[in-house]
């Protein structure tokens, strides 16, 4: 069973190499090169736009789950007196 991150970095690879096939293809085909380039940077766009909705997701998470710190001074030493 592979992890959300596996799904999410084999999803990477496919949009890059979708990607990379519109770049070559336009290599070879000057007349159409434009929309081809165009295509290739929506698939690359579409790969980062899967990388940062996991990182951040995953970062968020991360946040969530650090204890909360109080950014009063003197709220330490009234934890302290309560004990």
């Amino acid at each position: 069973m592979r992890t959300n991150g596996e799904a999410v970095m084999e999803n990477v690879r496919r949009y890059r190499a979708i990607a990379s096939l519109y770049r070559r293809t336009a290599a070879f085909r000057p007349l159409q090169s434009c929309s081809l380039l165009r295509q290739a940077d929506e698939w690359e766009h579409l790969a980062m736009a899967e990388l940062e909705a996991y990182f951040n997701l995953r970062d968020s998470a991360v946040y969530d789950m650090q204890p909360k710190i109080s950014r009063r001074p003197d709220a330490r030493w009234e934890m302290v007196a309560a004990a």
